[in-house]
């Protein structure tokens, strides 16, 4: 059975230049710490609550861990994500915005964020349309104080991601956002030639969960 370090191994070879998250949502602790033993680092956990059972102990072993929140953000878990994560990708509305600059300044801390982009307008999924996000992006920096610094996508399961990932590298180059998280376990490789500076990896780290 291959190992989760030497599958680290094989994905760093064709990362380039972009940060690895590796996606350990529904993981255990056992499994999280075996790839930090692999010197991995970055971790992207999809619920709140889930990660506060597990990253805390982790981080008295490993206090450089950089936890990414990737999953939807309820606002009434702003203050917990805020004070437990470093980054948050999935900021998509305007009430979130208002709840995480309100966590912010009762907590003292600024985790980076992120705009998620609903590249695809796929009415199933959350994220702020490519159309909507000059006017989103203004409110967050205007109206809440906020300092964005990134995007993430989710393209559509069914479709070519390549033209999806080519659009949102138009898009941070057009807001100059220095951060572009995009690809999965199945498509980071061709997010990186898209110009991703993130992919998030789970399936590929960990195996079939």
């Amino acid at each position: 059975m291959t190992s989760i370090a030497s599958r680290l191994a094989v994905l760093r070879q064709s990362l380039k230049d972009a940060t690895l998250i590796a996606v350990s949502k529904t993981q255990s602790a056992e499994a999280i710490r075996e790839a930090l033993n692999a010197d991995q680092r970055v971790f992207g956990e999809n619920r709140v609550q889930e990660a506060k059972n597990k990253f805390p102990l982790l981080r008295q072993e490993y206090p450089d861990i950089e936890l990414h929140l990737i999953g939807a953000l309820q606002t009434n878990k702003a203050q917990d994500a805020v004070e437990l994560f470093d980054v948050i990708q999935t900021l998509d509305r305007p009430r979130l915005a208002e709840a995480l600059a309100k966590a912010m300044r009762q907590t003292g801390r600024s985790p980076r964020l992120s705009i998620e982009v609903n590249i695809g307008n796929e009415p199933q999924k959350s994220g702020i349309s490519p159309n909507e996000i000059d006017a989103f992006l203004a409110y967050c920096r205007d109206e809440c104080g906020l300092t964005v610094s990134g995007l993430m996508c989710i393209p559509p399961h069914d479709q070519d991601p390549r033209p999806h990932f080519l659009h949102m590298k138009e898009l941070a180059n057009h807001l100059a956002m220095s951060n572009l998280s995009m690809g999965m376990s199945a498509d980071y490789k061709i997010a990186i030639d898209c110009g991703a500076t993130e992919v998030r990896v789970g399936t590929a780290i960990f195996g079939t969960r």
